[in-house]
Formats: structure tokens, C-alpha cells, sequence
């Protein structure tokens, strides 16, 4: 095989991934948020996709949350989703749990003078994840047709323009005593706003137009703004 055919075998496979587990934006958007948020290791944002080739359901489910039931997002139900973080059995997906969980596996490793920075990767993807509205909503014959597009959205043109992501960030404080709880309403917040997003776009049978997914992306970046900052400290 050469390696043209074996690139676009392995092109075909991400994609089938990509359709199965409901992918969160494509490479270069993550790449953009975690750009735009200051993360020198911005190029490692990616690694949460890549490892779901190898890992399947152990990493998988730690990028969405199947909110079937159109339950509110709390800061409880954030800090509850911890406890699942890599859990092979949770189809119904806990993304909220696994930013908690990766950055305390981030925090404990750097307590325990080991090589952190792939659990604050990890927590820079999820965190990108995170304002994706259909991930945030059912995996429904809605999502399952519309998904990919959105993933997609500004993917050729993010890391060109991460100016239009940097303008509409926004200041967040998380506490150095209140960690966790902090981050959990920020995350709470920025779900139910995706949720919402989401619930508009099935209403109106529609993908997300370049500005409100600038909005979204801007979100996620401001949040890894103040996470890298409180944690690195």
C-alpha cells in the first residue's frame, strides 16, 4: 500500500469514527480554541481524537453528553459526571465529568512531580467540546444528519481567524480555594447555552451559521483562558 492509500484509508476511518461517536468540531478548531485561549501546547488539543482510535468507548464517551431527557445542567450534575470520566459502560456520555476529571488527574500528577501536560490536553479538547450544541442534545436522527456539517462549520478557516474567537471572549474567574465548584458552573453555564443553541437549530431545521459557531468557540476559549491560568499558576 502506499502511503497516498494508506493516508486516505486512514482519512475514511477517522470519518466512520467521526459518524459513530459524534466527533465535536474537526481538528483545526480545536486547534483555534486552544490558540485563542493562550495554551502554548495548543497543538496538542487534538490528542483526545486521536486517542479514540486506539482507546474506543474509554475515551469516547468522555465527549458528549446524550441529554435524552432535556435535563438542567447543574454544577451538581457536573461535579457527579467526575466519577464516570473514562467509563467504558456510560453510553450516555459524561463530557461535563471529564474536564473535572482530567484536569484533577493534571493537578494530581504535577503534586506528584510526574509529566502532566496530556491531562491538561485532554482537558483543553473536552473543553473545546463543550460549547458544540449537539453535543449537548440527544444523538437523534437530527443530530446523527446534521452533525458532521457542524463539526465542520469553520474548519477551514479557524486557525486563520482566530481574531473573530479573541474578540468575543469574555473574562471568567475561578477561585484558587473554589476551583471546582467555579469551573462546574462555568461549565453548567456554558452546556445549558449550548443545550438551548441546539434545541433552536432542531426547531428551525438548521446548522449554525459562522457567527454563532465563533460564539460558541469563543466561549470554550475563554473558559481554557482561565483554566490554564488558575492551574498553572
Amino acid at each position: 500500500m502506499t502511503y497516498r492509500n494508506w493516508l486516505a484509508a486512514l482519512c475514511a476511518c477517522c470519518l466512520l469514527l467521526a459518524a459513530e461517536s459524534g466527533n465535536a468540531w474537526h481538528d483545526e478548531t480545536h486547534l483555534a480554541v486552544a490558540k485563542a485561549a493562550g495554551y502554548h501546547k495548543w497543538y496538542n488539543a487534538v490528542g483526545a481524537d486521536m486517542a479514540k482510535l486506539k482507546a474506543g468507548d474509554g475515551e469516547r464517551h468522555n465527549h458528549y453528553y446524550n441529554n435524552v431527557a432535556g435535563v438542567e445542567v447543574t454544577s451538581d450534575l457536573v461535579l457527579a459526571q467526575a466519577a464516570r470520566y473514562d467509563n467504558p459502560a456510560d453510553g450516555e456520555g459524561h463530557l461535563y465529568g471529564a474536564i473535572i476529571g482530567s484536569l484533577r488527574s493534571y493537578l494530581n500528577a504535577v503534586r506528584e512531580g510526574k509529566y502532566a501536560d496530556y491531562h491538561l490536553a485532554f482537558a483543553a479538547h473536552y473543553l473545546g467540546d463543550l460549547s458544540q450544541p449537539l453535543h449537548n442534545t440527544p444523538f437523534d436522527e437530527f443530530n446523527k444528519a446534521h452533525h458532521g456539517a457542524n463539526d465542520g462549520i469553520v474548519e477551514k478557516v479557524a486557525l486563520e481567524n482566530l481574531f473573530r474567537i479573541q474578540r468575543l471572549m469574555r473574562p471568567v474567574a475561578l477561585g484558587k480555594e473554589s476551583f471546582e465548584q467555579d469551573l462546574a458552573k462555568e461549565i453548567a453555564r456554558i452546556a445549558t447555552g449550548a443545550r438551548k443553541l441546539g434545541e433552536r437549530m432542531r426547531r428551525e431545521g438548521r446548522d449554525l451559521t459562522p457567527e454563532e459557531a465563533y460564539g460558541q468557540l469563543a466561549q470554550s476559549a475563554s473558559l481554557l483562558e482561565a483554566v490554564i491560568d488558575r492551574v498553572q499558576r
